[in-house]
């Protein structure tokens, strides 16, 4: 497996893993807003004939009264191919992203409160918290969710994941060798 950020030419392939593994669809055109808005934030998972097997659709939150922070649009992995590490994988290079071109302080994101592998993956394993409370159809595609509600997630990332393994000495000018620190 290869994860890479996300060119272009991947763009409709992307689309074609939302449509295969959720409910929540977008338009073209919004991948390639992504893509031209963020285009260091998204990522691919592909196997070894480079097909696309999952995928992260990140940008940044333009909010002037808040502190710098990423939103993930959107995160899949083919059934094939999940249960590899891949979601986690994809989840932290877009992390670390949004921390090393835009100095991101926390990342959020939405999730179906029915979606039980979603919760599990995202409060246990990627250690997300609640953020601001639950939504009442906000945070899903544009033609779903209308009586479904989410919860808003949240990871603080001013000592990041992908930094948390490394011996001290190794970070210690960039996060004092520390762990991650959570919101609660």
């Amino acid at each position: 497996m290869n994860i890479r950020n996300a060119r272009p030419e991947d763009l409709m392939n992307m689309q074609h893993c939302n449509l295969l593994c959720l409910p929540e669809n977008y338009q073209m055109k919004y991948y390639f807003y992504h893509g031209l808005s963020w285009p260091q934030l998204s990522y691919i998972a592909e196997d070894e004939n480079g097909k696309i097997v999952g995928y992260v659709l990140a940008k940044m939150e333009e909010d002037p009264d808040d502190v710098p922070h990423g939103h993930i649009t959107s995160l899949a992995v083919k059934r094939s191919h999940r249960r590899l590490g891949l979601a986690q994988k994809l989840m932290d290079q877009a992390s670390r992203a949004m921390i090393e071109n835009f100095n991101a302080k926390y990342v959020s994101l939405h999730v179906r409160k029915s979606n039980r592998a979603a919760l599990h993956l995202y409060s246990n394993t990627l250690n997300f918290q609640s953020g601001v409370g639950r939504l009442w159809g906000r945070g899903c595609g544009p033609q779903h969710c209308q009586d479904t509600s989410t919860f808003t997630r949240r990871l603080m990332v001013e000592k990041p994941a992908w930094r948390q393994h490394l011996p001290a000495e190794t970070c210690s000018m960039c996060c004092d060798g520390g762990a991650l620190a959570h919101d609660g």
